[in-house]
């Protein structure tokens, strides 16, 4: 199963990005789609969650500046993030998971805050 990410890339502090992640129809609409995310050195952390039927989840770090999104018909999850800082220069993962039948993951996606 492929979950490809999109939209990352290199922002100013403050700056803001949104994130895409389309997954298979068949797996979409049954999995809690999920943002992780790996800084250098550090190990991989969770951003924000959202069920199929939209309730969401947030590391209490992300809150208020991130937000998740899913549009079911696009089979694709969102991640727009805004106020971005430095320490939030990361790879960030999607992932689809039905627990305890499976957990997929994307291929990741470069997002760097620098000025």
């Amino acid at each position: 199963v492929q979950l490809q990410a999109s939209g990352g890339g290199l922002v100013q502090p403050g700056g803001s990005l949104r994130l895409s992640c389309a997954a298979p129809g068949s797996i979409f609409s049954l999995s809690v789609m999920g943002w992780y995310r790996q800084a250098p050195g550090k190990q991989r952390e969770l951003v924000a969650t959202i069920t199929s039927g939209g309730s969401t989840n947030y590391a209490d770090s992300m809150k208020g500046r991130f937000t998740i999104s899913r549009d079911n018909a696009k089979n694709t999850v969102y991640l727009q993030m805004s106020g971005l800082k430095p320490e939030d220069t990361a790879v960030y993962y999607c992932n689809a998971a039905k627990l305890p039948l499976y957990v997929y993951w994307g291929q990741g996606t470069q997002v760097t805050v620098s000025s």
